[in-house]
């Protein structure tokens, strides 16, 4: 009773709140808008009523969420200022049409970086400063039917648009109100600026002087300045005109080293800009040496500036420290001149305790610091000087003049000054014998006892499959509760599994989502087949194949762009109907960790969707990539692979889960989460995507059923298994399961056990155990999103500000990539 009238009361006030929710939108909605959490809407033709101005809704917050503003048939909104759409901070589609739209401000759309679509047709323009809209990366701009005036002011619009001027018709009206076609425009007294700079690529020793000068032409004459805010140099101009400026640099620092000193020129026909490049040679400064730290390998972080880049030198205890691959000098990152990296130690013990003096020289001067490194408590402390030492000492000549002894620094050897006691051998290889003949006894009896009572070696509920490798043992027990289904739910897909028939669901198509979230206006940008030039093909899904191409004309400031493009194999109506519905809902979906969606070809066969291209692949096979079997998919190469750290391992999970928050927040269910969707570009940058091809390069990750549905089960929850339900908290489930294969460099989940015995482990409760590398916060973490309640599971959020602290928490050096 008590828990019936508890749900009662947070369901009266769960609908108070979207009352309230409503009222709140629809108070600061203008009467003849419509508005919603995303779109505002404002077509009214009634003047008496219509907006002034755009509408500001009642917080900043609702108003970053607006990505798409529709404004026609309002006579009295006559301007864009300075303020109006600046909280639009997520706006990407602009749609102003058929209104009394006669100015835009020079900083209207200051705010607006995101901002794609602009439709400005049927309005009162009569001219437009480029300078509005130079920092935006349109892909649409549509401007007919304005009364754009035939002067320099509007020049750029016909070199902006290119052949969009032709083909939208656009025309402009000359002082004896004649129209002619904007792209025929043609005025001798309007000349683009253009600059030159004396010296393009400046090298110059720290410390020193250096005159650059900064020419231009243009009609009308164009605004020269040098932009020198980023500057630590001192300077001051001198002798500067309307075409010319001279900027004298004085006692250059080498924190200037590799900075660009852009000169621009503007008039109201465009502006154009060169910069000069400082190449500052200065001797090499060490700015960090910290005490050793352990990391999966031990190291001994540093930091080193210079120009030309420093060579490094490490001695230990004086003695110059010979390389292998068991010591080694790391760069992780390389910054402004600064050199970020590590000595790494692979399992150093007391021998190698104390003194690491680092040596940084180039041609212009050197510099040396001095750390003490503890990595091991001596095992020998305390004893009498006269005990055995089981290891040899190697001598090394140090070129200062002196000798020092360290473990395997040279191919320099001398004889060990103490003997090796042989009876104290005799006595331990003795002792070691015996106690792994009475091990091997004890696990004898034990097996014997227990190895039968289960299929699985398991003992009881709450036991745990024991497994050789303890990197990736992956069961251990949750919950004891097991739900059977009735036979009124099984479906002709069920699986046997014991006495018991489990139903199997149908997964429908991987990254689909309800129509709520497809929108009927929903913008999609169309992209010109011969502008899709294909490289190479990557791989082949049920869909089609997917390219490497080049794009060109997609980005304003690049003139072509690598891109994934991926085709559709068949072209039944359907199959176009489902291939336009997915564009739509790609298009929808924005954000820093999720692939991509440029936009789609549908000239002619096949049809195409392009997409990002990510550079490293998907994330399944870097992980593999950059772990301790790293060695076995080397393809007989020789290099040893760096591993990925465990702060390196947060980075890649908080990222995933910032993608899933935003999947969330617009009611996606993924469906199909794992490290083989998800891909890897620059900088250790993940982002969550595939192109349906996972499902034939990782067939053994699925389950087929009924001959044509491929189900990932090892990532599904009971309830997904067993009643053909699929939430977010589903999704939650499966990113604890891709938590444990970021932290097992890629391993299989359940990887020893066949699709049906995985089935009954789930079904029954049992979970993956946690991983060698695994920080208890995180497996803590990951048990949390394997509660067998939904409910009970942890919320994406809450996984998200968890990962977010813990990546925080452990600096992240990109060095993996090369």
């Amino acid at each position: 009773m008590i828990s019936s009238w508890k749900w009662r009361v947070m369901a009266r006030l769960g609908f108070c709140w979207i009352l309230l929710g409503l009222w709140r939108f629809s108070a600061a909605c203008p009467a003849v808008c419509t508005c919603s959490t995303s779109r505002i809407s404002c077509t009214s033709i009634d003047q008496e009523w219509g907006i002034k101005a755009f509408p500001v809704l009642n917080t900043d917050i609702e108003m970053e969420n607006i990505t798409e503003i529709y404004i026609a048939n309002q006579s009295n909104l006559h301007a864009i200022t300075d303020n109006d759409v600046k909280f639009y901070k997520s706006l990407r589609n602009l749609t102003v049409t058929n209104s009394g739209l006669t100015y835009i401000s020079r900083l209207a759309f200051q705010n607006n970086v995101k901002l794609q679509y602009l439709n400005l047709k049927d309005n009162r323009l009569s001219s437009l400063s480029w300078r509005t809209f130079r920092h935006l990366n349109l892909t649409s701009f549509i401007l007919s039917g304005n009364p754009l005036q035939c002067s320099c002011g509007n020049l750029w619009i016909k070199l902006w648009l290119g052949d969009e001027t032709e083909s939208q018709e656009i025309v402009c009206w000359d002082d004896k109100n004649r129209n002619k076609p904007l792209s025929k425009l043609s005025l001798p007294e309007c000349v683009l600026p253009k600059v030159d700079i004396s010296l393009s690529n400046v090298t110059i020793h720290e410390g020193k002087n250096v005159i650059l000068e900064c020419s231009a032409t243009g009609s009308p004459t164009p605004l020269l300045e040098w932009n020198t805010d980023h500057l630590v140099s001192s300077y001051e101009m001198v002798n500067t005109s309307a075409q010319r400026s001279i900027l004298k640099l004085t006692n250059i620092s080498s924190h200037d080293n590799g900075k660009k000193i852009p000169c621009s020129a503007e008039n109201i026909v465009w502006g154009s800009e060169l910069s000069a490049v400082l190449n500052i040679l200065f001797a090499p400064k060490i700015t960090l040496l910290a005490q050793a730290m352990s990391d999966h390998h031990w190291c001994i972080p540093f930091s080193v500036r210079g120009n030309p880049k420093p060579t490094l030198h490490w001695f230990y205890e004086g003695a110059v420290l010979q390389e292998t691959d068991f010591i080694k000098t790391m760069i992780h990152e390389t910054l402004d001149s600064e050199h970020h990296g590590c000595l790494q130690l692979d399992s150093p013990t007391h021998l190698n305790n104390g003194q690491y003096t680092l040596l940084a020289k180039n041609e212009y001067g050197n510099d040396s610091s001095t750390v003490y490194a503890q990595f091991m408590q001596d095992p020998f402390d305390g004893e009498s000087s006269t005990d055995p030492v089981y290891y040899e000492i190697y001598t090394v000549h140090n070129p200062i003049g002196s000798t020092s002894a360290f473990l395997g620094i040279s191919d320099y050897t001398t004889p060990m000054d103490s003997e090796v006691n042989e009876d104290s051998v005799a006595v331990y290889v003795v002792v070691g014998i015996a106690a792994v003949a009475f091990t091997g006894f004890v696990l004898m009896l034990i097996i014997l006892k227990f190895g039968r009572n289960s299929k699985f070696g398991i003992k009881g509920p709450s036991s745990v499959i024991s497994n050789d490798d303890d990197s990736a043992s992956p069961l251990h027990h949750v919950s004891n509760g097991s739900n059977t289904p009735s036979s009124s739910e099984i479906g002709p897909d069920a699986v046997i599994i014991g006495m018991t028939k489990i139903p199997v669901i149908e997964n429908p198509q991987y990254f689909r989502s309800t129509s709520s979230l497809l929108k009927s206006d929903t913008f999609v940008q169309h992209i010109k087949r011969h502008n899709i030039v294909l490289k190479r093909e990557l791989g082949e899904g049920a869909f089609g194949k997917v390219f490497l191409a080049e794009c060109y004309n997609l980005c304003p400031d690049q003139e072509k762009i690598l891109v994934a493009v991926k085709t559709l194999k068949e072209a039944s109506d359907n199959a176009r109907k489902d291939f336009h519905r997915e564009a739509e809902l790609l298009t929808n979906l924005q954000h820093e960790h999720i692939v991509k969606f440029y936009g789609v070809c549908v000239e002619g066969d096949p049809l195409i969707m392009v997409f990002e291209y990510m550079k490293h692949g998907d994330l399944n096979k870097f992980l593999r990539s950059h772990g301790p079997d790293a060695v076995l998919m080397a393809d007989g190469q020789n290099n040893r692979p760096i591993e990925l750290t465990q702060s390196q391992m947060l980075h890649i999970a908080q990222q995933i889960a910032a993608g899933m928050v935003y999947l969330a927040s617009q009611h996606f269910v993924h469906r199909d989460l794992a490290t083989r969707n998800c891909l890897v570009g620059e900088n250790l940058l993940v982002k969550i995507g595939d192109f349906g091809m996972s499902r034939d390069v990782y067939s053994t990750d699925y389950y087929r059923v009924g001959g044509h549905t491929m189900l990932p089960i090892r990532w599904m929850p009971p309830e997904s298994i067993m009643y053909r339900k699929f939430t977010t908290e589903s999704d939650v489930w499966s990113l604890g399961v891709v938590l444990w294969e970021i932290f097992t460099y890629g391993k299989q989940p359940w990887y020893q056990l066949s699709n049906n015995e995985v089935i009954e482990c789930i079904t029954q409760g049992r979970v993956l155990q946690r991983p060698r590398t695994c920080p208890k916060e995180v497996y803590d973490l990951m048990l949390g999103c394997w509660q067998r309640e939904p409910h009970m599971r942890l919320n994406i959020k809450e996984i998200h500000s968890l990962l977010l602290n813990l990546a925080k928490a452990s600096p992240v050096y990109l060095d993996i990539l090369g």
